[in-house]
């Protein structure tokens, strides 16, 4: 999209009357935007509907050129949303194909339209309306997928599974708390998602090529009209600005690094050596090779669109980087990454909650796993703390003991006998039995925030009155 000057050619390059000759191929090629920026038609035409109404309140055009201008871009909308638009590469991009069609619709009063804009600020206007509808969009799937984790948190709050650091059994869990800790996550992309809506939701409309305009505009009342909270302040920044843009892709980059983590543990956890989860049949598919493969496809794919959406950040912030005030032809490579990345983001949250909602749970899994790597051992080092007066580095070192007499046996640590107990520590007692199972370690975590089922349940009604 180029800067924008008058027409003064009948091939309506914008540019054409400044060069006695046309462009070559190549610059023809490179500088085509409307590929890609066709995407933007639906904004482009309700931006130009509400610039019109605003030239013709103001009385900068007249009531009858707006009304003419109002209905052939209603018609271009019709013509493009049935197919039968003809897009052409000669007119460069998505406002210069509008604006010759509607020529032909209507005649001269098209060329008032442009009155007091730039291709610079409409361009701003169309990418800023998309990104916001995009990261509407975006909220309403993880509120989605907030919910199906809900669901799932209630329904296992009493699961008990192991918990993991460095992929080694740690503590026990529950599955509940652990879905409640993908709700942490995924509420904190929505919390993201809201506040870039309210950072951006200011119109550029009006700031023209980078000067503002010397007609009497009213910026309020189409920043009103296309549901922006008010006017941009700066016409340099408003064209030049990309933060929107670049915001975006952020959120979008770590909510899809929290996607790609939950990703992993799905393929993790469907293995047959972990067992804790079973795929449907709607989000795996097998092997040309191997019958009795059930591959989490799904799952991996969004782990890898991960990639994807990291390397459409980099590639705008690179793109940004250098760039003088105000706009530079460097800003058409914008769109591409961000049309890339919502593409991306959108399928992946689509994926993802249908995965959570359609898996099985394999609660006897993951049960038979959470005593498994003596992860009761802390349980036993609080108990000596708190039973016995030990220093907790003290409980620490006698446990360690513990646990490498237990490897030694071959066995957990709840069947070691009370005699090789009390030979490693004389204050350990029968009672400490009590706290050696999964089921009486995770009760016991009561902390505001920890696993304890009935904490987990006062968390998932905490997340419900506001999801």
């Amino acid at each position: 999209m180029a800067e924008d000057t008058k027409d003064t050619t009948s091939s309506n390059q914008m540019w054409g009357g400044r060069f006695a000759s046309g462009p070559a191929a190549i610059m023809e090629e490179i500088n085509a935007s409307i590929d890609f920026d066709k995407k933007l038609y639906a904004q482009d035409i309700r931006g130009s509907i509400a610039h019109a109404t605003m030239l013709a309140h103001q009385g900068i055009i007249s009531s009858e050129d707006k009304d003419k201008i109002v209905t052939g871009l209603n018609t271009i909308l019709s013509e493009i949303d049935a197919g039968t638009f003809m897009f052409s590469r000669k007119l460069e991009d998505i406002h210069m194909n509008i604006e010759a069609r509607l020529a032909d619709l209507i005649g001269t009063a098209a060329g008032r339209l442009h009155t007091a804009r730039s291709r610079n600020d409409q361009v701003a206007l169309d990418f800023r309306l998309w990104v916001k509808e995009e990261l509407q969009k975006a909220e309403s799937l993880l509120t989605g997928l907030i919910a199906a984790f809900l669901d799932r948190a209630q329904e296992h709050a009493d699961t008990v599974m192991p918990g993991f650091t460095h992929l080694q059994t740690a503590q026990p869990v529950t599955f509940g708390h652990h879905c409640m800790a993908y709700v942490e996550m995924f509420g904190r992309d929505r919390q993201r998602v809201r506040h870039a809506i309210e950072h951006m939701d200011e119109s550029p409309i009006g700031a023209a090529a980078l000067a503002g305009t010397g007609y009497a505009i009213d910026r309020h009342m189409t920043a009103k009209a296309l549901g922006f909270r008010e006017p941009t302040r700066n016409s340099i920044d408003t064209v030049s600005d990309r933060d929107f843009a670049l915001e975006f892709l952020s959120i979008a980059a770590i909510s899809a690094t929290h996607l790609s983590r939950l990703a992993e543990e799905i393929v993790i956890w469907s293995t047959p050596q972990f067992g804790f989860i079973r795929l449907s049949d709607a989000f795996s598919t097998g092997s040309s090779i191997m019958p009795q493969k059930k591959n989490p496809d799904a799952a991996e794919l969004v782990r890898a669109k991960t990639g994807r959406i990291n390397g459409s950040l980099i590639a705008l912030l690179t793109i940004m980087k250098g760039l003088p005030l105000a706009y530079s032809k460097d800003m058409q490579e914008d769109k591409e990454q961000v049309f890339d990345a919502a593409e991306s983001l959108e399928l992946a949250l689509a994926a993802m909650t249908g995965m959570v909602r359609d898996m099985t749970v394999r609660a006897d899994r993951m049960k038979a796993a959470a005593g498994s790597g003596f992860s009761t051992a802390t349980d036993l080092a609080d108990w000596l703390v708190r039973e016995a007066g030990l220093p907790f580095r003290d409980a620490h070192h006698v446990t360690g003991r513990a646990v490498a007499l237990a490897e030694q046996k071959g066995c957990d640590l709840a069947e070691l006998s009370l005699e090789d107990l009390q030979a490693i520590h004389s204050a350990i007692t029968t009672d400490i039995y009590s706290v050696l199972t999964v089921e009486a370690s995770v009760a016991s975590r009561k902390s505001y925030g920890g696993t304890a089922p009935d904490e987990v349940r006062k968390q998932i009604a905490w997340w419900r009155s506001r999801n």
